[in-house]
């Protein structure tokens, strides 16, 4: 599969990687700085100067997941952008106080660069002459001056409380010691949305595109997590029989992926188990995978040429979020439920998502 991101390596055991976009912000760096100075050193400084602000984004990054590993919490990778970095945190602490230190610890990271520049600035000055002035201590110090700004500038930035960005973190931390963490994180995304739309007005008005990006990022990002929230919350006590397909069909290996086409339209099953009945399962026909087939085999093809062999098999009595986020993260197009060793339902996201619907509503239902 074709990824948008090159791996460069690994840092404290953890991946990093950068993304295609991070390859256009060097190019325009380098033929804006060329077309201003006419000068390949001073696009070369230039460029320079991005990658050195990078770094520091990558150590802003570090700083989540080593402050994460401290509560037991993986980093599964980070990546660089073109509007910055993200550390993906297998998942975010519950406990406030721990997420307050999570999301505290990146911009910690830059105000530590920040005063390392600044204290190194200050040994250069001191030893010219025994006067301290500030604002030359940054100008005169050339791309580390300019860094000092930027990693201040990076860490102000980032504590604005545009939820999921670093501030709307703290801000969802410090709300959630004082209500439910679901409500917390409506209330934190709420408000960065809020931001997002500033961004984007901001961002029209100033003409910075990257400005526009971070609002997009910003508002999708916050109404995304707030969304996995409610759905982990709204999971935590539901077990797999309770969202499980219990009237499906099992297709035999001898069916065409026409007499496939013909069940897809005939109810609302999306994915066909293939075997010999419910207990014999050889595979998965997904609907992708049917359409794919159709297309490239034909309507006369078996439906083992097209599906997915095996299937992953689950208690009913299980915990649905755990096979919930199994089947997200895999790609898994369903899952083989499973009771005193036999066959009893199927497990996939839709049935998932329709169970959801159903619990909000009777959820509302009450509070009126």
């Amino acid at each position: 599969m074709f990824s948008w991101s090159i791996k460069l390596g690994r840092i404290f055991g953890i991946p990093f990687y950068l993304h295609w976009t991070f390859l256009i912000l060097i190019a325009f760096v380098l033929l804006q700085s060329w077309a201003a100075h006419g000068d390949l050193r001073e696009a070369f400084q230039a460029v320079v100067f991005i990658l050195s602000l990078f770094g520091c984004v990558l150590l802003h990054e570090l700083g989540h997941a080593l402050a994460a590993r401290r509560y037991g919490i993986p980093t599964e990778d980070i990546t660089l952008m073109i509007i910055g970095g993200v550390a993906r945190l297998r998942k975010m602490p519950e406990n406030p106080l721990h997420e307050l230190v999570v999301a505290l610890a990146g911009p910690a990271v830059n105000l530590v660069i920040a005063l390392v520049l600044i204290f190194s600035g200050l040994g250069v000055r001191i030893e010219r002459d025994n006067h301290l002035h500030v604002s030359e201590i940054v100008f005169n110090n050339g791309p580390l001056g300019y860094l000092l700004i930027a990693n201040v500038m990076l860490m102000i930035f980032n504590l604005i409380p545009a939820f999921p960005m670093d501030g709307g973190r703290v801000l969802r931390a410090l709300l959630a010691m004082t209500m439910d963490y679901p409500k917390a994180t409506r209330t934190a995304a709420s408000i960065g949305q809020l931001f997002a739309i500033g961004f984007g007005f901001l961002g029209l008005y100033v003409g910075a595109p990257l400005l526009l990006l971070v609002a997009l990022f910003v508002w999708i990002s916050a109404g995304a997590e707030a969304y996995q929230v409610e759905e982990r919350y709204a999971t935590r006590d539901v077990s797999i029989g309770e969202a499980m397909l219990t009237d499906f069909v099992v297709l035999p290996p001898s069916a065409t992926l026409g007499e496939a086409a013909e069940q897809l339209l005939a109810g609302s099953q999306q994915d066909f188990p293939i075997g010999h009945g419910p207990d014999a399962i050889v595979g998965v026909l997904p609907r992708s995978r049917l359409l794919e087939g159709l297309a490239r085999l034909g309507p006369r093809a078996l439906v083992t040429e097209a599906m997915t062999p095996g299937i992953e098999v689950v208690e009913m009595n299980g915990p649905l979020l755990p096979a919930m986020n199994r089947l997200r993260e895999h790609g898994l197009a369903c899952m083989q439920v499973r009771h005193q060793g036999r066959s009893v339902g199927l497990l996939t996201l839709e049935n998932i998502a329709e169970l959801m619907m159903i619990r909000a509503a009777l959820e509302a239902s009450r509070r009126i």
